[in-house]
């Protein structure tokens, strides 16, 4: 019954209010009996991943690459065992995920958390034990008002119908913004950033927007690799 009703609420809300396209303002998808604020034309003038990528952090490769691991992914291997990204970080998901994290996009991280979820339900094959958001310092989080990536994380833990765990790790350091500084200059920067407060256990799988040099996500498994769980995983909604 509550399927039911869901439904018509969601079939009234489309006729009162239709989606409209976030990008060029056209007339929004409707799929799967769901409204998206996205057109179909400009969906598919996202950024999609496509060729070659490292198995080990999903940095795109060339299509001559002999290797299945990037080069720094065999000298300096990070703590996660694999990395998932269904964008590339190009036009225009840049100006979605900006959108979304500096411009309170919420209907930005709905949108985004939902094709994140349509790819994955695709290519994952295991759910994971649980899902880690990747947690903002609490000065941040007032700045902001909300977790772009606890957002992204919340249709993908539905789907996958695994708990969302946005408590058990906190971010005890308020770092400077990772954007201008070098891979080395982040590694250190975001050092120690981390730490957990409740058990973990098992698989586990953190959720992000960008990942650029891979450092917070490394530190992130580290430490949760160290508290306990036994493999960890990124999924993140574009590879830079």
């Amino acid at each position: 019954m509550n399927g039911w009703i869901k439904n018509i609420q969601s079939q009234v809300a489309a006729i009162l209010l239709p989606p409209v396209c976030i990008l060029c303002g056209a007339a929004g998808a409707r799929r799967n009996h769901r409204s998206w604020d996205l057109c179909l034309a400009c969906q598919q003038s996202l950024p999609w991943t496509m060729g070659f990528q490292c198995v080990r952090c999903a940095l795109p490769l060339s299509a001559t690459a002999t290797e299945a691991l990037c080069g720094r992914c065999q000298t300096q291997p990070p703590a996660f065992e694999s990395c998932l990204s269904p964008f590339c970080y190009q036009a225009p998901l840049d100006h979605l995920l900006r959108g979304l994290k500096f411009n309170g996009g919420l209907t930005q991280a709905r949108l985004l958390g939902e094709l994140m979820t349509q790819w994955l339900a695709a290519v994952v094959e295991a759910a994971p034990g649980q899902i880690i958001p990747v947690p903002l310092h609490a000065t941040r989080l007032r700045e902001r008002g909300f977790n772009q990536a606890v957002e992204l994380a919340r249709p993908i833990a539905r789907y996958f119908n695994v708990p969302l765990n946005h408590h058990g790790v906190r971010r005890i350091r308020a770092t400077p913004p990772q954007s201008d500084l070098s891979r080395k200059e982040r590694l250190k920067n975001i050092r120690g950033a981390f730490e957990v407060v409740q058990p973990l256990s098992g698989s586990v799988v953190i959720i992000d927007d960008v990942m650029t040099t891979g450092s917070t996500a490394h530190e992130l498994a580290d430490t949760l690799l160290n508290a306990g769980a036994e493999q960890v995983e990124v999924w993140v909604c574009a590879r830079a």
